[in-house]
């Protein structure tokens, strides 16, 4: 009797879970002769998507091709792996809208070390390099060296 309803069980438990991915909405095949676009008849389904949104107005587009126009055009190249910035794996957003939290997907460099791409040459970003940090760390160094060297003949 357990291994009849064992296998009942794993029946309904298979026949559930291969109806659980089965596509309900149509899809689009393209095909690669003649690229028409051919769709397969599926059930319907009751949501609908407006994937492209309304028109833009002409004002709306002369307000974005005012903001666009304040970014850099070209490529921004992380300078440790050389991976080239891409809008659409990052939200979106162009490269000076990332906040100073960003690092590069592929090395994990700070923002740093991004530098403009201009042509076949990769220059700096303006925010300091790495002299600053650098300065800092060896000073921190030093002011380490002369506190302990104080601390051995005064304690």
């Amino acid at each position: 009797m357990k291994s009849i309803i064992a296998i009942i069980s794993a029946i309904c438990l298979f026949a559930t879970s291969t109806l659980a991915f089965a596509p309900t909405t149509q899809r689009a095949i393209v095909s690669p002769i003649t690229r028409s676009i051919a769709t397969t008849p599926t059930a319907a389904s009751s949501t609908s998507l407006s994937v492209f949104g309304k028109r833009k107005t002409e004002a709306q587009k002369a307000e974005e091709a005012e903001r666009v126009a304040q970014f850099w055009a070209g490529e921004w190249v992380c300078k440790d792996c050389g991976y080239i910035y891409n809008r659409g794996e990052c939200a979106g957003m162009y490269f000076e809208e990332q906040g100073p939290g960003f690092r590069c997907p592929q090395c994990s460099g700070p923002r740093r070390r991004y530098a403009k791409k201009v042509g076949d040459r990769v220059g700096t970003t303006l925010d300091g390099g790495d002299g600053p940090i650098l300065l800092f760390s060896f000073g921190g160094l030093i002011a380490t060296i002369a506190f302990g060297v104080w601390a051995v003949e005064n304690l």
